[in-house]
């Protein structure tokens, strides 16, 4: 667990409670929980509770230094992940420790962490991959939109056997030209090298940097799947 608070959150609870699962959605650079907060009734899942966090607000190199909600600073456009110093590694762990926070909270509230789903936008999606990839109890599934890998040299030493065969849902646009697709196809192919036997869906859309209906449609089917 993290020295630090909790981070706030916008919850959605379940139409027919109680909850028997959850889904913790982060989002992306500079938004907050209430992003995709219309999403949650999309989904078909009527006993599900799913939190919104709210990343901290600190300073954005690539945005001139401003004040936004980030999972963590962003220092250069460089588009190679594997020359490294791209993103901040300290302020990467400090967040995947106070996501790590919340899933141990829902768990604590009596949702066990086979019932639990870690999903995240863009960069929310580099951090639902750091993180669900590292946590130490097994979850339902991991959902990847728009992302990417980041600390990508460290995955191999760094993953936990509980969720090595943990299922992960890819969806990107092809038209992505923020984060454009090879990165989100680099981190599908990384997982998949790392041998073990993980169920993955890859999914592109014709899209830019966002989420469709179909997409939506797309998730919903697939957490159903893991949350029956």
């Amino acid at each position: 667990m993290s020295e630090e608070p909790l981070l706030p959150c916008v919850e959605v609870q379940p139409r027919t409670p109680p909850a028997t699962a959850s889904i913790v959605w982060l989002h992306g650079l500079g938004a907050d929980g209430h992003d995709f907060e219309p999403v949650a009734p999309l989904l078909g899942l009527p006993r599900a509770r799913v939190v919104f966090p709210h990343a901290p607000a600190i300073p954005v190199t690539i945005n001139n230094g401003w004040v936004m909600p980030a999972w963590y600073d962003i220092r250069s456009l460089d588009l190679d992940p594997g020359r490294g110093g791209r993103e901040d590694p300290a302020q990467i762990r400090r967040s995947a420790a106070r996501i790590a926070d919340l899933l141990d909270r829902e768990r604590a509230r009596g949702i066990p962490s086979d019932r639990i789903v870690l999903a995240g936008f863009s960069q929310g999606a580099a951090m639902a991959l750091h993180v669900g990839l590292r946590y130490p109890h097994r979850l339902a599934g991991i959902v990847a939109l728009s992302g990417y890998m980041v600390l990508p040299e460290a995955v191999a030493a760094e993953q936990r056997p509980e969720n090595q065969a943990t299922p992960i849902f890819f969806g990107h646009g092809s038209h992505d030209d923020l984060v454009p697709l090879f990165l989100g196809r680099a981190a599908h192919d990384q997982i998949i090298a790392l041998g073990a036997e993980r169920p993955t869906d890859w999914r592109a859309y014709p899209i830019g940097h966002e989420v469709s209906p179909p997409e939506i449609e797309a998730i919903g089917a697939w957490l159903r799947g893991r949350l029956p």
